[in-house]
C-alpha cells in the first residue's frame, strides 16, 4: 500500500519586476509551481489610456507563461506596435509603450475592475487564462501607488524641473536618469492585504524576498503594515536576495536609487533594510569578502552565484534560497 502523498512545502515569494518574475521562473522547475505563492507589488499600477496597467504582475505572468518578450524583459514575445503608432500620430500618450498583443490584457482587466472584480479575482482569472501554475496575489485590493519626488533643477526632458510624479513617469517617462529626493507609498497606510497574502505568508514553509528593487519594489508591499508585521513573524524562515552585485545593480536604478535616498548601495546596504524582516541574505559570489558585514547586521549570509543569467542559473538560485532556508538557526540581532 502506498503512503499518503504528503503536500509540498509551500513557498511564498514577496515579488516586483523582472527579477522576482525570472527567480519564480526557476523557482516552479524546482518545487511544485502550486506551491509556489507570489506576493506581487501593485505600487506601480498606473491608468493611462482609460486602461489599469499592472506592470510587475503582468511581467511576472508573462514569464510564468513562456511568454515575456525576451528583447525588453517586460510585455509579450511577438508583439506588434500598430496601435502605439497610431495613439503617437493622433498626439496621444505613447510614451508608455503598449503593444497590441499586450492591449488586451489591459482591456480585459480594466472591464473587470469596471464591472466591479476586485483586482486579486482578476489576476486570478488572467493566471489562470495564461496557465500560470504558481498562484500570483497582488498585495492589496486597495489603491497602492508609488510616489516619486524627483530633485529640483533635475534635467528632465521637459516635464517640469522637480516635485512628486507616478513611478511609472519616473521609471519610463524620464528613464529614471533623474535625481530622486523621496519616495512614498500613497495609501499604504489605509491598504489592506488582498484575500490569502497574509495565509500565504503565515503558512509557507519558507518566505523568499525576491532580488527586486527593495527600495520601489519591495517598499510597497512591506508599507503595509500587517504584511510587514507578518513577514516580521516568520523571520527565521524567510530569505532575501540582493538585487546589488558588487555595487551595481543588475538591472535598473536600485543602486542609485539607494545612494540618493541615504543607503549604502551594496549588499551591506540590502542587509540593513532587510534585517528586521529576514534572518538570511544570500548575495552573490562577487561580494563574498562583504559576508562578515552582513552577519554584523544580525542576518546569516549566504554566499552563491545569484546571477540568472539562464532559467537555469535561476532553478539553481531557488534551490540555493530554498535550502538555506531550511538550515536557519536563530541569527543574532
Amino acid at each position: 500500500m502506498r503512503p499518503p502523498e504528503r503536500p509540498a512545502p509551500a513557498v511564498t515569494v514577496l515579488a516586483g519586476g523582472y527579477g522576482a518574475a525570472r527567480l519564480l521562473q526557476g523557482l516552479v522547475t524546482v518545487c511544485d509551481p502550486a506551491s509556489v505563492t507570489a506576493v506581487v507589488n501593485c505600487g506601480d499600477d498606473m491608468v493611462l489610456g482609460g486602461l489599469h496597467i499592472s506592470p510587475d504582475l503582468d511581467t511576472v505572468t508573462y514569464c510564468l507563461a513562456g511568454e515575456l518578450n525576451p528583447e525588453t524583459g517586460w510585455g509579450l514575445r511577438d508583439e506588434s506596435w500598430r496601435a502605439r503608432e497610431t495613439l503617437r500620430r493622433l498626439g496621444g500618450p505613447s510614451w508608455f509603450a503598449l503593444g497590441d498583443r499586450d492591449l488586451g490584457t489591459h482591456l480585459y482587466r480594466t472591464q473587470r475592475l469596471a464591472e466591479g472584480a476586485p483586482l486579486s479575482l482578476v489576476t486570478a482569472e488572467l493566471t489562470d487564462r495564461w496557465d500560470v501554475g504558481a498562484r500570483l496575489l497582488p498585495v492589496t485590493d486597495d489603491r497602492l501607488r508609488t510616489r516619486v519626488t524627483i530633485a529640483d533643477g533635475t534635467e528632465d526632458n521637459g516635464r517640469g524641473t522637480g516635485g512628486e510624479i507616478g513611478f511609472q513617469e519616473y521609471f519610463v517617462g524620464l528613464a529614471h536618469a533623474v535625481a530622486v529626493r523621496s519616495v512614498r507609498f500613497a495609501g499604504a497606510e489605509r491598504a489592506r492585504p488582498a484575500p490569502g497574502v497574509l495565509n500565504a505568508i503565515a503558512e509557507a514553509n519558507t518566505v523568499l524576498i525576491a532580488p527586486s528593487n527593495p527600495i520601489v519594489s519591495i517598499g510597497p508591499l512591506l508599507a503595509l503594515h500587517e504584511v510587514r508585521r507578518a513577514v516580521m513573524g516568520r523571520r527565521e524562515q524567510t530569505v532575501a536576495i540582493s538585487p546589488i552585485v558588487a555595487g551595481a545593480a543588475l538591472r535598473g536604478p536600485a543602486a542609485r536609487l539607494m545612494a540618493e535616498l541615504g543607503h549604502e548601495p551594496s549588499a551591506v546596504g540590502v542587509a540593513r533594510i532587510y534585517a528586521p524582516v529576514a534572518g538570511t541574505l544570500v548575495i552573490d559570489e562577487q561580494d563574498a569578502a562583504l559576508a562578515p558585514a552582513v552577519e554584523a547586521e544580525g542576518m546569516r549570509c549566504v554566499v552563491a552565484a545569484s546571477i540568472m543569467h539562464t532559467p537555469a542559473h535561476a532553478a539553481t538560485l531557488g534551490r540555493t534560497a530554498l535550502a538555506a532556508a531550511g538550515r536557519a538557526e536563530p541569527a543574532r540581532r
